[in-house]
């Protein structure tokens, strides 16, 4: 079976590397021409709204699928009348706009911390007013890794931020005093199988993910299982989805969703019984779904901006290396290391020795 990848970037790479014990291949679609999937994946070098190549695409794959949900819609809708496209079309659309996103999950009974849409100065100080400082900004469409949002603390913000995020249709949210950032990794089927993988911890840094930690039995597992159950029945989901959830106290706000594999699950790969790539392709080609177990404790963490020292990582018992391929620049995703113990004490004395070889970049930063 040939699989075709809309995207080139580290995902489609990883996707490819799980697939090949399947007998699968691969043929990734990326307009740039070093992407980091080509050495593993035929890389057709294009423009995502090219017609012409799309229905090259579709003649040559069994099925499409994508890294990354800024797809152009149109793109992934004109490959869906000639050829299945999972996850369907309608997740993606909802993961594209931040308030048909956040509106969907209100329908489904998720809970979401307070927004207001905002299409003007003038409303965005009305809906400051109603929601309260300090609060969030962010445009509706486009945003990732931090990018397309301000944070409002005082009314003297208001119009600066504005103006930074381009004077565009956005949402502004209240801010959420979490006590953890959370995600989950779920597994849906052709058959509506359903798999959940443990929720996974996570920390940010300049709006970029640092440290995934892997947290089985934790008591809000089964509330997580729910909520994400919720999205993937009602989009008629196939493949992997994250939903991303702040803690508070004993409640779980939904943050976004990202319909396809995602950074906070990478630990997968060494720490579960079948990782998310494998299950994201066992999902889309109507495999039956692995076993989502944890082997031991386990955690990633990510390697931005440049890549440590091979062998002090190596040297690590449990630690696995993982690069993308990349050059090297500053708040770059180069690579990951997943780590692996036996314990949590194990898992945490590795994370301090790893931890300052992965943040090299930061080490003359502030902690924010």
């Amino acid at each position: 079976m040939i699989i075709g990848v809309l995207g080139g970037g580290q995902l489609a790479r990883m996707l490819a590397l799980a697939g090949y014990p399947l007998g699968l291949q691969f043929v990734v679609l990326d307009p740039t021409a070093d992407a980091c999937a080509s050495p593993v994946a035929e890389h057709t070098c294009g423009s995502f709204d090219d017609q012409s190549l799309l229905e090259w695409l579709a003649d040559r794959v069994d099925l499409v699928t994508y890294e990354f949900e800024n797809v152009p819609a149109e793109t992934v809708r004109i490959l869906a009348e000639r050829v299945p496209v999972y996850p369907p079309p309608a997740a993606l659309v909802a993961s594209q706009d931040r308030l048909r996103e956040k509106t969907l999950f209100r329908e489904l009974g998720i809970p979401v911390p307070p927004f207001v849409a905002v299409e003007s100065l003038a409303a965005l100080e009305y809906a400051t007013v109603e929601i309260g400082l300090p609060a969030v900004l962010k445009t509706r469409t486009l945003g990732y890794d931090g990018k397309g949002q301000a944070r409002l603390l005082r009314q003297e913000d208001l119009a600066p931020a504005w103006e930074s995020l381009g004077s565009t249709n956005a949402i502004v949210e209240a801010y959420v005093p979490y006590d953890r950032e959370l995600s989950i990794i779920a597994a849906r089927g052709r058959d509506g199988q359903i798999v959940h993988y443990p929720l996974t911890e996570n920390t940010h840094r300049e709006g970029i993910l640092r440290l995934s930690v892997a947290r089985p039995g934790d008591p809000l597992q089964l509330l997580a299982e729910d909520y994400v159950s919720r999205l993937l029945n009602a989009l008629d989901y196939v493949g992997v989805v994250a939903l991303e959830l702040f803690q508070v106290g004993n409640q779980l706000l939904a943050n976004e969703f990202a319909p396809r594999v995602h950074n906070s699950g990478h630990w997968t790969i060494e720490g579960a019984e079948t990782s998310q790539f494998e299950n994201h392709l066992r999902a889309v080609c109507g495999l039956p779904l692995g076993d989502t177990k944890t082997l031991g404790y386990s955690a990633m963490l990510n390697l931005i901006g440049e890549v440590p020292d091979m062998i002090a990582v190596l040297e690590q018992p449990g630690a696995h290396l993982h690069l993308y391929g990349k050059e090297s620049r500053r708040g770059r995703k180069l690579g990951h290391i997943t780590v692996r113990a036996g314990g949590e004490s194990a898992l945490k004395q590795a994370l301090e020795v790893l931890r300052p070889q992965a943040e090299g970049e930061l080490s003359n930063l502030q902690e924010v």
